[in-house]
């Protein structure tokens, strides 16, 4: 009966709804199995040659993964190896049919990988049963000592899996420097929360800070002494929050940002990478509404998609600083009161300085070079519109500015734009313009400010390009040139006796800018 039935399973197996037919077998090769042990071997042999796994290839059936991020926290002091594990799982009823997974990423070097014992960085066909999961380790190799151009703070590649036309990826992220790195590697959503009791923290720690994420700072002085380094990790975030970008210090109502640099010593807040170009990654920092007082003194501040954003009621003094090389203004202002002095703005992709719905400003012996864009160098403006139309019209708010001894230049026909939405004239636009070097064209004309140069910028001197005025734009050096048009052109300013970089103004005839002329 046994070998009948055997034969019977050689004679055609079925797979599915298709059948295949086998070759007859030999009736010398089944003498040998007639005992019962070797019967039953044939039998399941043979039934287990009749399977076929069926898979699905359909484009809705994706695998799913334990986790989106895999981190390698280890704190490094010496070359480490480390090694973390994440699952696939299947969850469908057929098997399904990974396609290639495959190391990738500007940092994929310092990673391996083992999928279900195979190892590599290119894996392809690897096969999970229903319901049912495998494990993918991945290990990561770092050498702390190795130069940020080797190594930089964060390594970054991706685990990507291609199934059924689908592309999934799992994120891979390793410490790649010695630093402080804030926050801790399990924190959820990247948020951290500085808080001390309406106290100080300072951040005075000859390592870097690194900030991933977004750092929340409530009922707290953050401190950044002579030397601290920031530095904030970017990107786009997506998860429970929504989407949007990385790399955010925000300042809730009693929140405040204390930066101490000094002349020899100045902060740095940039972001973590080192690429030559690049710009607008990290979100910037945003002063909360009704926070403050915040005081940025000799810093370098650069690579946010703002640089600072300072909101309702905020209050901020700027001095001896330089915000450079963001997506977005230099600092965007919405109703606050802020006081600029003796600081560089350039290579900012939108206004170097935008004072929107009013607020209470002062802007002395600085320099907004708006070259390279198309947006102004300073914009001043009392309204926000209700919708992006300004269909459903305008919100209104008192704007008194000062801006004094500063110079705003670029490449556009107009680097100042003012706009006064009030009708009424209830004396909500009170601008003081005096010994600026500007670049003005249809701000001139009678719809607009066409007494400008006699009524609002006072001893305000026009600029053209053909004019001698800075170093070097090509090369970011908005130092004075020999024969610049802002030499001896400002008025004195009591209580400013140095520049951008620590020399002493001329006390009767100073520069205009954030840089004093010398030799």
């Amino acid at each position: 009966m046994l070998k009948q039935f055997g034969q019977l399973i050689l004679g055609s197996c079925i797979r599915g709804d298709r059948q295949r037919m086998l070759p007859q077998a030999d009736e010398a090769k089944l003498t040998g199995y007639r005992n019962g042990t070797a019967g039953l071997f044939l039998f399941f042999l043979l039934l287990t040659s009749c399977f076929e796994e069926r898979f699905t290839t359909h484009e809705n059936d994706r695998i799913t993964f334990s986790t989106d991020t895999l981190t390698f926290d280890t704190v490094l002091t010496q070359i480490s190896t480390v090694t973390r594990f994440f699952k696939i799982y299947n969850p469908h009823s057929l098997s399904i049919l990974i396609d290639e997974i495959r190391l990738t990423g500007a940092n994929a070097s310092f990673f391996r990988m083992n999928v279900d014992g195979y190892s590599g960085a290119v894996l392809r066909d690897i096969r999970i049963l229903p319901h049912d999961s495998i494990y993918v380790f991945a290990e990561a190799t770092i050498d702390p000592d190795q130069p940020l151009s080797e190594s930089p703070f964060f390594l970054e590649a991706k685990v990507r899996c291609m199934t059924n036309g689908n592309e999934q990826h799992v994120l891979l992220v390793a410490w790649g420097q010695n630093a402080n790195y804030i926050p801790g590697p399990h924190t959820p959503n990247r948020i951290s929360l500085l808080s001390c009791n309406l106290g100080e923290v300072v951040w005075d720690d000859p390592r870097p800070y690194v900030l991933y994420g977004t750092l929340l700072i409530d009922s707290c002085t953050l401190v950044l002494p002579p030397g601290a380094r920031l530095y904030v990790h970017g990107g786009i975030a997506n998860n429970d929050l929504g989407i949007y970008n990385e790399g955010l210090i925000y300042t809730l109502p009693h929140g405040r940002i204390n930066v101490r640099g000094s002349l020899g010593a100045p902060v740095i807040i940039r972001d973590d990478r080192i690429e030559p170009d690049h710009t607008g990654e990290w979100a910037g920092i945003r002063l909360g509404p009704g926070s403050g007082p915040h005081r940025f003194s000799h810093m370098r501040l650069q690579n946010g998609i703002v640089g600072i954003y300072a909101d309702s009621a905020t209050v901020a003094e700027i001095d001896h600083s330089i915000i450079a090389y963001t997506g977005g203004p230099g600092l965007l202002a919405r109703h606050a009161r802020a006081t600029i002095r003796n600081t560089l703005f350039h290579h900012n992709g939108a206004q170097a300085v935008a004072l929107t719905y009013g607020g209470d400003y002062e802007i002395s012996y600085s320099t907004l070079a708006s070259f390279g864009n198309s947006s102004e160098a300073l914009l001043m403006n009392n309204f926000y519109c209700v919708d992006a139309l300004c269909t459903g019209g305008a919100r209104l708010n008192k704007i008194t500015a000062s801006v004094t001894n500063c110079i705003m230049a670029g490449n556009s026909t107009d680097e100042v734009w003012l706009a006064d939405a009030d009708a009424t004239g209830q004396g909500l636009f009170d601008i003081q313009m005096r010994h600026n070097i500007v670049v003005v064209k249809e701000l001139l004309k009678m719809s607009n400010y066409p007494e400008f140069f006699e009524t609002l910028c006072l001893n305000c001197i026009p600029y053209m390009l053909s004019d001698k005025l800075f170093v070097d734009i090509n090369k970011a050096d908005f130092h004075l040139d020999t024969l610049s048009i802002a030499e001896m052109k400002g008025i004195s300013i009591p209580g400013i006796t140095d520049d951008l970089e620590g020399t002493p103004r001329d006390l009767i005839q100073p520069d205009i800018g954030c840089y004093e002329y010398k030799e």
